[in-house]
């Protein structure tokens, strides 16, 4: 007998089930005598995309930011985000641990259901702030100049995070993001962009496992740069699907090891977030 996929009609998501019964995490599969790496780690990819096909179905008004969430719906919206967090959660830590090569796939479905756990923690009030919050001036109609560069909060405590923001002449801090830089902005190299965001995400995702960092700061800190990240590397602006560009299987390792570190902070305050259904 094998290990196999269980997901229930009641609830969103699934979970793994050894041959005996027991609900166990995909890691724990694959530590199974006999365990077929190359192929449950793509199942496992396989069955969060139903899963994102699932809650796109139930809650595409909410994702496109065309609703926020009834009252009724709240349950169902919480467990949908809880949901896709443990399962990006568990491929990175089974794949880590089988030492499996990173997957360009993994890297965009597990992009998309950042998206779709951010959008929805969005609309639950469940987010947190992103750097800078606060402490920003808003721009005014019309073009704005400025000097746009990723700024830290505090460069020697980088679990804190890093933002774009663009500084005009008058010493006003406007906020930024990669997509307007890559897709609005003129004189910008959007290679070194790239290239400085996603040094900027990594040795933030390293920080944020430090058990001394607050980790509703350290949340928002991983989040803001992860979402902003996938944000400017959709398919389209009307689409969720997220691309892996030149960066190929470095970037789909970003993104992964990014969602966990997202979960796991946040399940020092999101209690039971990681838990297995039973």
């Amino acid at each position: 007998m094998l290990p196999r996929i269980d997901a229930p009609e009641d609830c969103i998501g699934f979970h793994w089930r050894s041959p005996d019964g027991e609900a166990m995490r995909l890691a724990e599969v694959l530590a199974l005598p006999g365990a077929e790496t190359e192929r449950w780690l793509p199942t496992h990819l396989e069955a969060l995309d139903d899963v994102l096909i699932e809650v796109a179905g139930r809650f595409g008004e909410v994702l496109g930011g065309g609703r926020g969430v009834r009252p009724d719906e709240r349950a169902d919206a919480t467990e949908a985000y809880r949901a896709i967090d443990r399962l990006c959660q568990e491929y990175a830590v089974a794949q880590r641990q089988a030492g499996a090569p990173d997957d360009v796939r993994a890297g965009q479905i597990l992009g998309t259901s950042v998206l779709m756990s951010i959008r929805l923690r969005q609309s639950l009030g469940l987010m947190g702030g992103a750097p800078f919050d606060g402490t920003l001036d808003q721009p005014g109609t019309g073009v704005v100049g400025g000097l746009a560069g990723l700024h830290w909060v505090d460069e020697s405590e980088p679990a804190k995070g890093a933002r774009w923001l663009v500084v005009t002449a008058e010493g006003s801090r406007l906020p930024a993001t990669l997509s307007m830089l890559l897709f609005d902005s003129s004189g910008v190299d959007k290679d070194a962009a790239r290239g400085e965001h996603r040094q900027a995400l990594v040795r933030v995702t390293e920080a944020v496992s430090s058990q001394q960092m607050d980790p509703y700061a350290a949340s928002g800190a991983v989040d803001w740069l992860l979402f902003d990240w996938v944000m400017a590397h959709r398919e389209s602006a009307d689409s969720g699907a997220v691309e892996i560009g030149a960066g190929g299987s470095a970037d789909a390792r970003m993104i992964v090891l990014a969602a966990a570190a997202s979960a796991e902070v946040r399940s020092r305050f999101d209690l039971g977030l990681l838990d297995l259904p039973r």
